[in-house]
C-alpha cells in the first residue's frame, strides 16, 4: 500500500476504497492500540462519553450535524449526548425527537442519555421503563440529583433496566455562589469560588448507594483530588463504578485562568494539586476515560466575564492534540495509553463498538484559532495554544465522514 501523504483521490475513487479497507484491516494488527503508517498514524476511532449536542431545544448553540462534523475532525467516531435539551428527553416522545435528528444530520454514532427525573428537577423518576431500550445511560447532568433517596430509586430502577447512572456530582448546598475553583486565583482577584467537597460529597454518598443497590455507575467529569481517591478505594472495595475527567482539568490548574468566559466551565478548572491527583489517577487506571464535556454557547452567553457568563466550554476538535502534546510528548503517558482512555476504555465500558479510526500527521504543529472550528462554540480555554497533531481523515462506519480541506459544510 502506497500513503505518501497526500490525499489526492476522490473519496469513491478506487484507490481510497482499497486504501479504506487495507487501513481496517490492519488497524488491529501489532503491538500498538494504532498504526503506523509512512510517517501517519491510524488511530481507532475515539469515543467521547460526555457532550451536549444542544438539540433540540438550544440549535442556537449547536446543533446534530454541527456537534457530529466537530466530533468527527476531532477523530471521534461515537458520542454520547447529554440530556440537559427542551424538551428534556425523560419520556418517550421526548427522547423520539432527538433520535429523529440524529437520524437525520448525524455524521457519526450519536447515542443519547435519557434524564434520570422529570425535567431534571430532581423531583420524580423519568418514565425509565420506557427510556432504556432507547438510551445509552440514565444522566441528569447540569444538575445534580440532590436527593439521596430519590437517587437510591433511581439507582433500583436503573439496576433492574441493566442499565448505568452517569452522575452530574453537585451538591448545591455548598456553591454559595461560586463559578470558579476556591483557590488561589479566586482570592487573589475577588471571585467567589466552589469548593472541591460541592463535587467529592456527592460521590461520597452515591458510592454508598452503589454498594446498597448493586447499580452500575460513572461520575462525569472528576476534578478534584478527593473525587479521585473516593473513587480508587470504591474500585478496590469492588464496586461497578467507572470516572471521566477532561483535558483541560489535567494540562490546567486555576492559576493558568484569566479574566475571560473561556476559562469558566462547571466544575472549574482546580489546583495543581488537584490536576496532579487527575494524571495519577489516569496513569493508575482510577480515571479510565477522558471525555470533553464538549458544551457550546453562543458569543453573546460566553461575552460576560467570568461572573456572569454561562459555564461550558467546547473540546472536541482540540482534545486529542492537546492531550498528545500536554501528556504524550511530554512523556507522562505513551500514545498507547491515551488511545486506550479516549477509546478502547469509554467503547468497553458503554458496550459501544468502535465503528472507525483516524488517520493523524503527528508532526504537524498548528495553533488552536476557534474561528477555524467546525463546531458553532467558540470558547475554549486552549485559545493560542500550540498543539501537535493534525487530522487528516476520518472515516466512520465506512463513510469518510471528514477529510483535511473539505470545506463542504
Amino acid at each position: 500500500m502506497n500513503f505518501d501523504g497526500k490525499l489526492v483521490f476522490g473519496k469513491d475513487s478506487v484507490e481510497y476504497k482499497k486504501i479504506k479497507t487495507e487501513l481496517m484491516a490492519s488497524a488491529t494488527l501489532g503491538s500498538h492500540s494504532y498504526l503506523n503508517l509512512n510517517g501517519f498514524v491510524v488511530i481507532p476511532g475515539f469515543c467521547d462519553v460526555h457532550v451536549h449536542f444542544r438539540e433540540p431545544g438550544f440549535c442556537y448553540k449547536e446543533d446534530i450535524f454541527s456537534g457530529s462534523r466537530a466530533a468527527a475532525r476531532g477523530g471521534y467516531t461515537s458520542v454520547c449526548t447529554m440530556p440537559n435539551l427542551n424538551p428534556v428527553p425523560d419520556s418517550k416522545e421526548n427522547i423520539s425527537l432527538q433520535l429523529d435528528a440524529i437520524k437525520k444530520k448525524a455524521v457519526i454514532d450519536v447515542r443519547p442519555y435519557a434524564a434520570i427525573t422529570k425535567g431534571q428537577m430532581g423531583e420524580v423518576l423519568s418514565d425509565m421503563d420506557d427510556l432504556a431500550p432507547l438510551s445509552i445511560a440514565f444522566s441528569d447532568d447540569g444538575r445534580g440529583v440532590q436527593s439521596k433517596e430519590l437517587m437510591e430509586e433511581a439507582m433500583k430502577k436503573a439496576k433492574s433496566l441493566g442499565k448505568m447512572i452517569v452522575a452530574h456530582c453537585e451538591d448545591n448546598s455548598l456553591l454559595r455562589g461560586g463559578y470558579i475553583h476556591d483557590g488561589e486565583y479566586a482570592k487573589a482577584h475577588g471571585h467567589r469560588g466552589i469548593s472541591s467537597e460541592s463535587e467529592w460529597r456527592p460521590i461520597e454518598r452515591d458510592l454508598e448507594l452503589v454498594a446498597k443497590t448493586g447499580c452500575s455507575y460513572h461520575v462525569c467529569h472528576v476534578s478534584a483530588k478527593e473525587s479521585v481517591e473516593l473513587i480508587r478505594q470504591a474500585k478496590k472495595s469492588g464496586l461497578d463504578v467507572s470516572c471521566e475527567t477532561a483535558p483541560h482539568y489535567l494540562l490546567m490548574n486555576d492559576m493558568m485562568l484569566e479574566e475571560n468566559a473561556r476559562f469558566k466551565m462547571n466544575p472549574p478548572i482546580r489546583s495543581e494539586a488537584d490536576r496532579l491527583a487527575l494524571v495519577e489517577g489516569i496513569c493508575d487506571g482510577t480515571v479510565e476515560m477522558i471525555a470533553t464535556d464538549h458544551a457550546p454557547h453562543s458569543k453573546e452567553e460566553k461575552s460576560r466575564g467570568l461572573e456572569k457568563s454561562l459555564m461550558g466550554v467546547v473540546g472536541l476538535e482540540t482534545a486529542f492534540p492537546a492531550l498528545y502534546t500536554g501528556l504524550v510528548k511530554t512523556g507522562v503517558i505513551t500514545l498507547d495509553k491515551l488511545i486506550e482512555l479516549m477509546s478502547e476504555n469509554p467503547h468497553r465500558r458503554f458496550g459501544l463498538e468502535n465503528l472507525g479510526f483516524s488517520v493523524w500527521n503527528l508532526e504537524e504543529e498548528f495553533t488552536v484559532d476557534p474561528d477555524e472550528f467546525l463546531t458553532m462554540g467558540r470558547s475554549t480555554p486552549f485559545e493560542g495554544r500550540r498543539f501537535f497533531g493534525v487530522n487528516m481523515m476520518t472515516v466512520c462506519d465506512t463513510k469518510v465522514v471528514y477529510l483535511k480541506g473539505d470545506t463542504n459544510k
